[in-house]
């Protein structure tokens, strides 16, 4: 998220109580998005959508087939040979004029996103801010999409083209879906090609009123559409002979599905999937910001988020100071109703995942470390019972070895660790198979690009966290994935260079 946005966003007297509900169109109109229209899909089976605020049924799914998976890729191809040959100012203005749209949309989209991933409401308002500059900042780059000029001896030369690779299928993840839609399909549309986009089945709403929003701006049918679905839907656009990339985001062994299913179809593949990152606390920070930034690194989305820095390491000379505040402040946390202005903490995306989470505390506590404050379910009020919440927890006793230090757990779980040295802490945050994000918190400059330099990851952070200003690229090492989103990179894995030589001259052939 731009972190001017969202400072501005927190200090906004705007008060909308309005509320998005399960009786809105948005939710009971169909999910599928084809040719610039909402459809029913062809197919019968289906999954049920639930609200994790309060557990209740929104309305079941239906998750697309074969058939419907082939008509949505049929008509982004069809639609690709006539969107390449827009000019990039062309496309950016269509990109900017949507983001335009989304600004003037977006308490109807951030209360959509509420309902569908039950986050708090000023997190929403955050996500869709940041989305909206996103596809602005893309629509501004598409114009000047180029290839570059050689010249060669006798006159002769060589220019190159950055030319669109065709039909662009997207997977998103559940914790940020609008911004999973716009991240992946701006950057493809600003290039020329054309995209199919199935959103995870916990959060299928804003994808379809994003498909809206394009066409409002100008983006010609078929150029962008939606399918809902579970796994095997996903399986199935990743394995559709016609779709020329995959972008993927979500966890390591999904990714490794959709990796195989692009290595057999001889695919582009960009993958974003997760991490378990180190966020490191120096003796000489300033410890106030220091515990403003850890608290950033676990707690945004109930946890939810791919970057966080679950493994907070404090050196051991201000690890009596840091825990006091952090319990302090975490414990002034209100969990409340997703909806509400004053609420920090919604709800955990399904009851799966808040089992999931708990049991995690469970195997920390067996494994010698001990809660400080949180780690429980929750039932805020009466009329949220159904709900998915749990209270925000601080482990402390925490070794590298735990379960708890190893596994990506996507909840609100922070483990704390002590260190000493700075070479001590640099080998254990990067004692781990992924390499998505890291943070460093000290005022000593050249420590922190020491430090930094030294972190196996893609995304690093210094005296801040989980902030993701526009431009910035964002992508992992090791098994965080492959290729970067949310930058200039990103337009070179949505292209494929083109080289022509031009002869001045007359052919000298050696027979």
């Amino acid at each position: 998220m731009n972190v001017l946005v969202w400072r501005s966003l927190i200090r906004s007297p705007h008060r909308c109580m309005c509320t998005v509900t399960g009786s809105s169109s948005q939710v009971c109109h169909p999910l599928n998005y084809l040719d610039g229209q909402r459809v029913d899909p062809k197919c019968t089976q289906t999954f049920d959508l639930r609200e994790p605020a309060t557990g209740k049924s929104l309305r079941f799914v239906a998750s697309s087939n074969e058939e419907d998976v082939d008509m949505a890729v049929r008509s982004a191809r069809r639609e690709f040979k006539a969107w390449k040959k827009f000019s990039g100012f062309e496309r950016g203005n269509v990109l900017k004029k949507a983001a335009n749209i989304i600004r003037m949309r977006s308490e109807e989209l951030a209360r959509t996103e509420v309902l569908d991933t039950g986050k708090p409401i000023y997190e929403a308002r955050m996500d869709i801010a940041g989305c909206a500059d996103t596809v602005d900042y893309y629509g501004g780059m598409a114009a000047g999409i180029s290839g570059e000029f050689l010249q060669l001896s006798n006159g002769n030369f060589n220019y190159t083209m950055r030319e669109p690779l065709g039909v662009v299928g997207g997977i998103g993840a559940w914790n940020y879906p609008f911004q999973m839609a716009t991240w992946k399909s701006s950057p493809a549309l600003a290039c020329g090609n054309t995209f199919v986009f199935k959103p995870s089945p916990f959060t299928p709403l804003t994808a379809v009123m994003l498909g809206e929003i394009y066409k409002e701006a100008g983006l010609p049918d078929g150029c962008y559409n939606v399918i809902q679905g579970e796994g095997e839907t996903g399986a199935l656009l990743g394995n559709h002979p016609d779709v020329n990339k995959m972008t993927f985001t979500g966890s390591v062994p999904t990714g490794t599905k959709v990796m195989e299913a692009c290595a057999k179809g001889i695919k582009h593949v960009g993958l974003e999937l997760g991490g378990k990152s180190p966020c490191i606390i120096f003796n000489d920070s300033n410890l106030d910001n220091a515990v403003s930034g850890a608290m950033m690194a676990n707690f945004f989305t109930q946890g939810q988020v791919c970057s966080n820095g679950t493994r907070v390491f404090v050196q051991n000379s201000i690890m009596g100071p840091f825990i006091a505040k952090i319990v302090e402040r975490t414990k002034n946390m209100k969990i409340g109703n997703p909806n509400h202005e004053d609420t920090k903490v919604g709800a955990t995306i399904s009851e799966e995942q808040a089992m999931k989470v708990l049991a995690y505390v469970d195997i920390a506590k067996k494994e010698g470390a001990s809660v400080l404050c949180g780690g429980e379910r929750v039932v805020p009020e009466a009329s949220l019972s159904g709900g998915y919440y749990m209270s925000p927890c601080i482990l402390v006793n925490c070794e590298d070895h735990m379960t708890v230090v190893k596994d990506e757990i996507f909840g609100s779980v922070m483990s704390v660790l002590g260190f000493d040295t700075e070479q001590e802490v640099i080998s254990r945050a990067n004692d781990t198979e992924f390499g998505l994000a890291a943070g460093v918190f000290t005022n000593d400059l050249k420590r922190a690009h020491r430090v930094a330099s030294e972190l196996e990851a893609g995304s690093l952070y210094v005296n801040n966290y989980n902030v993701y200003p526009v431009g910035v690229p964002f992508g992992g090492y090791k098994k965080s994935g492959l290729g970067r989103e949310n930058g200039p990179e990103a337009l070179d894995l949505f292209t494929q260079v083109k080289s022509v030589y031009v002869e001045m001259g007359d052919v000298e052939a050696p027979f």
